[in-house]
């Protein structure tokens, strides 16, 4: 193989032993945050690691449910709240809700957990804790983690409630998604295959290798998806405006990782650990 993508943290230590092996062969890493390097530190030069602005895209899907009337929500996250991308998503999450109930003149609620999620994986435990959720009042559930998305999925179906998917268009694995906040996994290694068609081309878009490549609405790399959409209270032209302005700046959103975001003047987190 002359290239090769990996998409996942989860597969770090296998990309890192195969790149350090095979230096002629061009690794793309998706959804990588942070330089892939040797045990004494150097970066390596045929590893591309591409990550996401995912708060923009938590963001959008923030600001959707808040415009379609729910004002009690609940997140639930992935690697325990020590993912990076988990903690954007969520922030973004918190931030898109309160500029909408902020311009609605409206109060939102939100839990606001880590818990069970540490292996994305679904389990009886999550599945518990999100129909409890539900059934004290929460309208929709942010599933950001994987796997994780079956659990509350069922826990949607049983309380005729709703779910937002993460990373690709969830509408398809169950009907109770509203909407999904997403992030351009194909299109990251589309433009990485781009770049590695010759050395040229790979060594002017990785630089020094010691950086990772950010993709963002600039990029069109992130959004909600549009051919699927059920939204009432926001439309798709709304929507593509919004993501405009992102792309030119008027609309800001904090990309920090911050694992447990405070509330705000429109939004109150509930912490659930």
């Amino acid at each position: 193989a002359k290239v090769i993508v990996a998409a996942g943290f989860m597969q770090a230590t296998a990309l890192t032993k195969a790149a350090a092996e095979f230096t002629d062969v061009k690794f793309v890493f998706v959804d990588r945050d942070s330089a892939v390097t040797t045990e004494d530190g150097t970066a390596l030069k045929n590893v591309l690691g591409i990550c996401f602005q995912e708060e923009q895209c938590g963001y959008l899907a923030g600001y959707a449910v808040v415009k379609e009337g729910f004002t009690k929500l609940g997140f639930t996250g992935g690697g325990g709240g020590d993912n990076p991308a988990c903690c954007r998503y969520g922030y973004g999450f918190v931030q898109g809700a309160s500029a909408a109930a902020a311009e609605m003149g409206v109060k939102v609620e939100m839990n606001y957990s880590w818990l069970y999620g540490s292996s994305f994986q679904a389990s009886n435990e999550l599945q518990t804790m999100a129909a409890g959720w539900y059934q004290n009042g929460t309208e929709v559930i942010f599933a950001c983690g994987g796997s994780m998305f079956q659990s509350v999925a069922a826990a949607a179906s049983a309380e005729d409630a709703k779910v937002i998917g993460v990373d690709v268009d969830q509408s398809f694995e169950s009907d109770t998604v509203i909407t999904s906040a997403m992030k351009g996994i194909g299109q990251a290694a589309e433009t990485a295959l781009k770049a590695a068609e010759s050395d040229d081309t790979w060594n002017a878009f990785i630089g020094d290798g010691a950086t990772t490549i950010t993709l963002g609405a600039k990029d069109n790399a992130v959004g909600l998806p549009t051919a699927t959409w059920s939204l009432n209270g926001w439309t798709v032209a709304e929507y593509e405006q919004m993501l405009a302005d992102i792309v030119a700046g008027k609309v800001v959103i904090d990309g920090s990782d911050v694992p447990e975001p405070a509330s705000t003047d429109n939004v109150t987190v509930n912490i659930v650990k």
